[in-house]
């Protein structure tokens, strides 16, 4: 009986195990292909609330509403799901904001929040469905060490390194909160972003998205 409660409580523990290890995906679907992204445990607050939407179905029909090139594509504005061609759009949310979690570079293919700029928002507080992934460029140690001195910060070797190979938005470091990354769909990141656009930056051709937690 004793082997038998050993085995249950070893059993147990492997299962708590994975489940902590378990990597939180979700999947968002758009014409153009299929993006998936991981939720950091490090930025709970926006990690639980992407989560919570998604469930919800907040973000099916809505559109990716702003793209460029070399730079981001941004969604997540319950405002674009009927808008007409041509209407600006940017400033909907679900009604609140999430304090900042700032902690992660903006690298190629991260997952960020969108929020409004310093003026209004000094606290930079995230729009609490906005969202933005970065495609950016390759990064050079010059414009890295550039970028260190005008934001007053210091890029550990490691993310240096990825700047390099990977590329991203240095510029966007320490001022958003950066809560996932793709890790696969990248490709489909680069077709997006290279739609045509109007002179808002809005795609010619609606980009719907829907999403689902794997």
């Amino acid at each position: 009986m004793r082997y038998v409660l050993v085995w249950i409580a070893i059993s147990l523990s492997v299962l708590l195990a994975s489940c902590q290890n378990k990597e939180t995906i979700v999947r968002i679907h758009t014409e153009l292909g299929d993006i998936r992204v991981k939720l950091y445990d490090s930025t709970p607050l926006h990690r639980d609330n992407f989560l919570k939407l998604v469930r919800e179905g907040f973000y099916d029909s809505l559109l990716f509403h702003r793209v460029i090139r070399d730079f981001m594509i941004q969604g997540g504005d319950p405002d674009s799901k009927n808008a007409p061609a041509g209407t600006l759009l940017g400033n909907g949310g679900p009604g609140y904001d999430l304090p900042a979690e700032i902690k992660a570079p903006h690298l190629r293919g991260a997952l960020a929040a969108a929020r409004l700029p310093d003026p209004v928002n000094p606290g930079r507080k995230s729009n609490g469905s906005q969202f933005f992934i970065v495609q950016g460029q390759t990064q050079t140690d010059e414009t890295l060490n550039q970028w260190e001195q005008r934001l007053n910060i210091k890029y550990s070797p490691e993310w240096r390194e990825q700047y390099k190979v990977k590329g991203g938005t240095p510029q966007l470091d320490g001022q958003y909160t950066v809560f996932g990354e793709v890790v696969e769909g990248l490709e489909v990141l680069d077709k997006i972003a290279a739609v045509p656009r109007d002179a808002n930056d809005r795609p010619l051709e609606d980009i719907r998205m829907t999403m689902k937690v794997e």
